[in-house]
């Protein structure tokens, strides 16, 4: 992966008003209690889950369309208080948004509007930005609408890699909001030759130092593609528990420091730790803060690639003008807007050159725009079935001791 260039001053301020997004989904996908229980409440009575005629679109103008999404993931502007790109669209559009940052925890918000899903009664959003996994599992139990290309007609400019997945192919029922890598991060003062396999990345001279993420997903995906398993095809348990089986020995042998979310950011700086399985935005945002001292690359034999996806949940009933708001985030000039601030994989072609008039830097950054390279060494975790994601995640969190 290439070098990014210098960065400007007016993006390296954007990158230190921000914290990650990522950090709080760290250690998603677990079975913690909020994901198992039901959360009880009461709504506007929608029509029967599963279905994307019954709730009905209100209009194709006017009215108020709520979305859910994580912290710190649209442009903002600190001074108005404001979201420029949002603000834009209103005027524009005579539609208005209720943006909440409302998500913080895929698993939690999940427990928080499980029950009305079930129901059928209105959780209170009309587009929800939920990771790969969890937006799978909306969409098996029908509790997303399908969205009509003649409403999106942007939806071509999403970005061939995303264009189609497992847990949606042809892109029916959610649109990629952002994306990031997940690989090698290093203190390139520590590590000058640099890691580009997992073999360097454990090699003697780093015992101890080694953090890697406690995302299953992203930590045993790179693991398993170090041991020639696709993560995007029907891999077998006997597969996985052979990378668990890798994972927990380079534990116990006391290669690895800590099994981490966020929190690898800190060590990385303390020195504590000298190198991770780490995100593309992290390092990013590490090396434009600390003059040039870490570097992120993606693994010879495999990174991956997550994302956040926006949906409409089956209990909205406005439906027209949720996609009049997903539509307007993808034409390019808006989305390299978003991209400029929240630093992590835009999803829209175009954007990159629409880059190009905000800051010529962040144009050429491979954290936000990789080239077809960059991507094809990097796959998603295939969908899960519920017994396999439980399995798959009990014997994950037993490894690393949680």
């Amino acid at each position: 992966m290439p070098k990014n260039d210098p960065i400007s001053p007016k993006t390296l301020e954007l990158i230190r008003a921000q914290m990650s997004r990522r950090g709080f989904i760290a250690g998603a996908g677990g079975l913690g209690a909020a994901g198992l229980l039901a959360a009880c409440g009461t709504g506007t009575s929608g029509g029967k889950p599963g279905t994307s005629s019954s709730p009905t679109a209100i209009s194709d103008t006017g009215g108020t369309v709520r979305w859910a999404n994580w912290t710190l993931y649209l442009d903002y502007e600190s001074k108005t208080k404001k979201y420029p790109t949002l603000e834009a669209f209103q005027k524009q559009s005579g539609i208005k948004v209720n943006y909440k940052e409302d998500v913080n925890d895929n698993d939690e918000f999940y427990g928080k509007v499980q029950g009305q899903l079930k129901l059928g009664q209105d959780i209170g959003y009309d587009i929800v930005t939920l990771t790969d996994w969890m937006a799978a599992r909306w969409i098996r139990l029908g509790y997303t609408q399908k969205i009509d290309v003649a409403g999106i007609p942007n939806k071509v400019n999403i970005l061939d890699k995303l264009s189609t997945v497992g847990f949606d192919p042809g892109r029916n029922n959610s649109l990629t909001w952002q994306s990031g890598f997940a690989g090698f991060g290093w203190n390139k003062q520590k590590l000058p030759g640099g890691i580009k396999t997992l073999d360097q990345l454990f090699a003697p001279a780093n015992k101890g130092k080694i953090e890697v993420l406690s995302e299953m997903r992203d930590t045993m995906g790179i693991i398993l593609q170090f041991q020639g398993v696709d993560i995007e095809s029907n891999f077998t348990e006997a597969q996985f528990m052979n990378g668990i089986d890798f994972l927990q020995k380079k534990i116990s042998d006391g290669f690895i420091r800590k099994v981490a979310g966020n929190s690898y950011k800190e060590d990385l700086i303390s020195g504590d730790a000298v190198a991770v399985i780490g995100w593309s935005g992290d390092l990013f945002q590490l090396n434009s803060e600390n003059n040039g001292k870490f570097e992120f690359a993606l693994p010879e034999s495999g990174g991956t690639l997550w994302s956040d996806n926006m949906m409409i949940p089956s209990t909205s009933h406005n439906r027209l003008n949720a996609e009049k708001v997903m539509n307007y985030y993808y034409e390019p000039a808006v989305a390299a807007q978003v991209a400029a601030y929240v630093n992590y994989i835009c999803p829209v072609k175009g954007a990159q050159a629409e880059m190009e008039k905000i800051d010529p830097a962040l144009a050429k950054s491979p954290y936000i725009f990789p080239d077809a390279t960059a991507l094809s060494k990097a796959k998603v975790f295939r969908t899960l079935t519920p017994a396999e994601e439980t399995t798959f995640t009990t014997a994950f969190q037993k490894a690393t001791g949680n």
